[in-house]
Order: C-alpha cells, then structure tokens, then sequence
C-alpha cells in the first residue's frame, strides 16, 4: 500500500516540476504514469480480498494495466529524451 502511495506523490512532484515552463514535456511522464498506478490499485484491492475468485477479473485488468503502463512509460521518456535532444 505505501508503494501505491508513493506512486501518486511521485505522479503529483511530476505534475508540479511540468508545470514550470521550461519543464512542460515531463508533463507527458506524470500521464504516462497513471496505468502503472491503476495496475497497482487492482493488485492491492485482489489482495485485499485474500484473491476471491469472483474477482479474477482484476488480474487480467491489473496485467493489461502493466502492459499499458510499461509502454506508456517508455513513450513518455522517450518522448521527454527527444524534447531535450532538440535544444
């Protein structure tokens, strides 16, 4: 749970650095972030429920959240490493 928590200060410390002009391309890295974070949120709450079968479900969201989250990541940073390269 604290890791989760954690997780959405960083998206929040994010958020606020890409609020500088001259820092706006990180913006695209605090969005990026947010499927890895719902990934979390399913896992957490499939644990909370000692993985009740009813809520099998979660786990196949929680894996296409990371699959989405991993490549949302990398086309952030990507993205950010482009930006930086150019000026």
């Amino acid at each position: 749970m604290a890791s989760v928590v954690e997780w959405m200060a960083a998206i929040w410390v994010i958020a606020r650095i890409a609020s500088h002009p001259r820092w706006q391309v990180w913006r695209w890295l605090a969005w990026g972030m947010l499927p890895a974070l719902v990934s979390a949120m399913c896992a957490i709450t499939w644990h909370l429920f000692d993985n009740d079968p009813r809520l099998a479900d979660l786990v196949t969201l929680q894996a296409a959240m990371t699959v989405v989250g991993n490549t949302t990541l990398a086309a952030a940073a990507f993205w950010i490493w482009k930006q930086e390269t150019q000026t």
